[in-house]
């Protein structure tokens, strides 16, 4: 005989005599215990937390009659529905009670499978596991390991909310949008290839879209929330460039006959022709962009703010430096006319004008960086 005390403890972590039976834990003695797995086994036949306490109670008479200990005990500990922290505090704290009552210097824990397992680390901070018991009823236990494996991944993934998007929200968004077709396609059977293919390309616009966002870690509503000034800016800067792109091509007759006076015979020609016409709204359209991120740099105290502003005076530069060369190309100038020489003028001294602002504003911006990181911590 071993001078020692071994409890034989049945775990019940999701609490099914508490909730099906009414049997609150612990229950300590080999009466009792045979009480309350009679009472689940009448709530409850098939759930297998009876035969786990059965099992335990026949271990305990096992090891009694074999008197192989100084002392044994037989228990009950139950947890929460909720499995989890709440689930493991509670059977902490019962178990606690039951090394009040008996305080053993091993125990043999009794399980039905992995879940309740779960607690061992729990126990054994508490006192010496000596070993462990599982009891498998109905299932082989593979299945039941590889089961509750599956079932505790699943759950993990899904309380992921981009993991829910992902395997729900994604695929509920598919059968939303291919149930509609093939109602539409019932209502409207001559218009079904149109909405197949159009439900098809919606479809495959937001698979692409999230890949795309995931891909490139380029999150929608952030991008809005800190950069909507620049994105109005940018859309405007492209409204106005395609506007200017549609008047040039719709009036590039206009345009040909104020530059050659005439119709371009040659493709290359009435391409020079449509880049000139574009200069103006290109050189516009540009200028609000820039205008958009120097506000943008301007209210988040972005040292760069002299440079973005340094760009949009060198505006003027550029477009006189298209309109020129086109011109130039199409053998309307040649070096040596004046108007040359004075747009060039022009264009120097609008660089130079940028870059004499550049400096002045980066001496004036070079302590944003600082006050941004104080900001920060």
């Amino acid at each position: 005989m071993v001078d020692i005390r071994v409890l034989v403890l049945a775990i019940d972590r999701d609490d099914d005599f508490g909730r099906k039976a009414g049997v609150r834990g612990p229950v300590i003695g080999r009466d009792a215990c045979l009480d309350a797995a009679v009472k689940l086994s009448l709530a409850d036949p098939e759930d297998s937390d009876a035969n786990v306490l059965y099992a335990a109670v026949k271990l305990y008479d096992e090891l009694k009659e074999s008197k192989e200990f100084d002392e044994i005990e037989v228990a009950l500990i139950t947890g929460h529905q909720k499995v989890g922290l709440k689930s493991d505090m509670e059977l902490a704290r019962q178990l606690d009670e039951v090394l009040k009552v008996f305080p053993a210097d091993g125990v043999i824990p009794v399980t039905d499978g992995a879940e309740d397992e779960q607690i061992f680390p729990i126990i054994a901070s508490k006192v010496p596991i000596l070993t462990s018991k599982r009891i498998v009823v109905k299932q082989s236990e593979s299945i039941e390991t590889t089961w509750y494996i599956i079932v505790k991944y699943l759950k993990e993934q899904l309380s992921d909310p981009e993991a829910a998007k992902l395997f729900l929200g994604i695929p509920g968004v598919i059968l939303l949008l291919y149930g509609i077709s093939i109602l539409l396609g019932v209502w409207y059977p001559q218009s079904v290839k149109i909405i197949s293919t159009a439900v098809t390309g919606t479809v495959l616009l937001i698979i692409g879209a999230y890949f795309f966002t995931k891909g490139f870690k380029f999150s929608v509503r952030g991008t809005l929330t800190k950069n909507f000034i620049l994105i109005v800016s940018i859309v405007s800067g492209i409204f106005i460039i395609a506007g200017g792109a549609i008047n040039a091509y719709l009036r590039l007759e206009d345009y040909s006959r104020e530059l050659i006076g005439g119709w371009p015979g040659t493709p290359l020609l009435a391409t020079l022709i449509y880049i000139n016409a574009l200069v103006l709204t290109l050189i516009l359209g540009i200028s609000v962009m820039i205008i958009g991120k120097i506000i943008q740099a301007y209210l988040k105290k972005d040292p760069h703010l002299w440079y973005y502003v340094a760009g949009l005076l060198t505006m003027p530069a550029l477009g006189i430096t298209i309109d020129l060369t086109t011109r130039y190309a199409m053998s309307i100038l040649i070096i040596s006319d004046i108007e040359v020489f004075t747009k060039l003028i022009m264009a120097i001294l609008d660089i130079g004008l940028a870059v004499a602002v550049g400096m002045f504003l980066r001496k004036k911006v070079r302590g944003w960086e600082k006050i941004e990181a104080g900001t920060s911590a």
